[in-house]
């Protein structure tokens, strides 16, 4: 996994979405989107612990999440101002502002429903930045 700076024993996506389950019946409308906030295991690479208090923390406070559901318009600019050459799509990670999006949980997983222009970038994995 490129640019993991973190111990995964299983990859963060798979367990992610293996957690996450079927989720078929859950409607994102419009331009908003269902993302599952990223937890970091709490173990670095080089060793390090992180106390329980860093990782719950994570829930609240994380700035990456794997993108599980997109409404219809997510991303979808007609005039080409906002997303142009931009396609985010579902199982892409992604990084935003904690406070842009509303947070709940689905099947035991902590998410957060935010609008796509609040989404800020995307990166290849998700403990790629902090």
């Amino acid at each position: 996994m490129p640019y993991t700076r973190m111990h995964h024993d299983v990859d963060p996506k798979e367990s992610i979405l293996k957690e996450l389950g079927d989720i078929s019946g859950i409607e994102v409308f419009n331009t908003h989107v269902l993302i599952a906030t990223y937890v970091r295991p709490n173990k670095t690479k080089s060793g390090i612990h992180l106390t329980d208090k860093y990782v719950e923390e994570d829930k609240y406070q994380g700035k990456v999440g794997l993108v599980v559901k997109k409404g219809p318009l997510a991303f979808v600019d007609e005039e080409q101002d906002w997303f142009k050459g931009v396609e985010v799509n579902v199982n892409d990670w992604v990084f935003y502002r904690p406070s842009d999006g509303w947070s709940m949980n689905v099947h035991g997983i902590q998410c957060r429903v935010l609008r796509d222009i609040d989404i800020r970038g995307r990166v290849p994995a998700p403990d790629a930045v902090w």
